[in-house]
């Protein structure tokens, strides 16, 4: 029997991706794609795959909490995050609230293949970057941020100012303002440049 697999992204590219590798394997059955949270519940009303891969940061509502509800609404679903963030606090809470493995966008075919047989067995999968993260716990647990928040901090890495990623983001310089000061709590930063510096540190900007 085909394995029924379902995509959840917002990225027109990695859904692309995602379903060149699984429509070549005979074994699965890809059921469709949804860009949103939204989308993905309508669907799930109708019909149930055995497995999601689901990316952890979507624009609407977040992965995680999207991970959360499936899992308890549809239990039977195995249920595989899907980031580009190799970061603890973001394995450890897709774990905690019902994802049975963690894996890279940077994924190969094979890997990817492995991964959703490993979990249809019952059994948890984390590439082997998230496997090293897990053992190696670091001492400062990093934030999980937004859609919204990571553009914004992108921004600010690039030295805008709030009015500049206002009409970029096409949001009020207020909205702008407020993502910032949201900024600074999460990663407990006293000013703009040492949020930079500690987002440097953890790899969430270049």
């Amino acid at each position: 029997m085909k394995t029924k697999v379902y995509i959840v992204d917002d990225h027109f590219m990695v859904i692309e991706g995602l379903k060149a590798i699984l429509q070549s394997n005979s074994e699965i059955d890809l059921m469709g794609y949804a860009y949103n949270a939204e989308t993905c519940l309508s669907f799930l009303k109708q019909q149930q795959p055995d497995v999601i891969l689901l990316d952890i940061n979507l624009p609407d509502v977040s992965g995680i909490e999207l991970c959360k509800e499936i899992s308890i609404k549809y239990p039977a679903i195995h249920i595989l995050g899907l980031s580009t963030f190799n970061q603890l606090s973001y394995i450890s809470k897709m774990l905690e609230n019902g994802a049975m493995g963690y894996l890279l966008k940077n994924a190969s075919k094979q890997e990817m293949l492995t991964a959703i047989n490993t979990v249809m067995k019952g059994k948890k999968y984390l590439s082997p970057e998230a496997s090293e993260t897990i053992k190696k716990p670091s001492n400062k647990d990093t934030p999980i941020l937004t859609r919204r928040e990571l553009e914004v901090l992108q921004l600010i890495a690039e030295g805008l100012t709030n009015a500049e990623m206002a009409s970029k983001l096409f949001v009020s310089a207020t909205t702008v303002d407020t993502h910032r000061k949201h900024l600074l709590e999460k990663f407990n930063a006293k000013n703009t440049a040492a949020l930079v510096k500690l987002a440097t540190q953890m790899k969430f900007v270049e």
